[in-house]
């Protein structure tokens, strides 16, 4: 992956809900944008963001301090947020590697791409699973399978609405895979504030879809790319 791939990556200012957090934008700014904040930089954004989600929590007439289930609480919150839940604001993109596709231009399909991620609206998290395809041109490259999984992951793990999300992850592949000839990227999800708050519907699942090149221009490849993910979907 170049520095200009990786520079293209992002559609939204920093600390948006599917943006970079502000703090590693500042040191990416500094550094350029391989940069990478270290653990004591993290520790600064924990302990600013525990003591916070105290504040958060007494506001709520929580006597957190005086529950031992929950005097902890805040420091716990907080680390999940920068270490799993928001990972994706706080680490840029792992390496991409790419191999050359020796002359295939036909459709590179991954189905099941497990997604846990959360809305940004209400703070609930999104369970799912997300379809990817793309179609390489003769001469351009290809990138490893596993690497689409840490494109969803990395994206996932930041909070967005769903559709933003799907967005951002047709956006990367289509950035990654040079010169190529479409892209399409199907999410199925369950939002879970939907099912806690709200209409409290239980079940209900959301599906988005973003396609571009051969997949909008051709038939035959969006009918192949829905072929595929049929048996992926409920």
């Amino acid at each position: 992956m170049t520095k200009k791939q990786r520079n293209r990556l992002e559609l939204v200012m920093p600390g948006f809900a599917n943006g970079i957090s502000t703090q590693l934008a500042e040191k990416q700014a500094m550094f350029g944008p391989d940069a990478r904040l270290t653990d004591e930089e993290k520790s600064v954004i924990i302990d600013k963001a525990a003591e916070h989600y105290g504040n958060f929590l007494t506001a709520l007439g929580v006597k957190w301090q005086d529950d031992p289930n929950s005097s902890n609480t805040p420091m716990r919150v907080a680390k999940a947020y920068v270490n799993d839940l928001w990972q994706g604001r706080y680490e840029p993109m792992s390496d991409i590697t790419s191999f050359p596709s020796d002359g295939y231009d036909g459709i590179v399909f991954e189905g099941g791409i497990p997604l846990t991620s959360m809305c940004s609206h209400h703070h609930q998290t999104i369970m799912g699973n997300v379809h990817v395809a793309y179609i390489p041109d003769v001469n351009s490259n290809v990138i490893g399978l596993s690497k689409l999984n840490r494109v969803v992951e990395h994206f996932g793990r930041r909070g967005a609405i769903q559709e933003q999300l799907t967005v951002a992850i047709h956006h990367a592949i289509d950035e990654l895979i040079t010169d190529n000839k479409g892209v399409a990227v199907m999410i199925e999800a369950t939002h879970n504030c939907v099912q806690c708050r709200g209409v409290k519907h239980v079940g209900a699942s959301m599906k988005t879809a973003k396609l571009s090149g051969a997949f909008m221009e051709d038939g035959s490849a969006r009918s192949e790319f829905y072929q595929f993910i049929k048996g992926y979907i409920n």
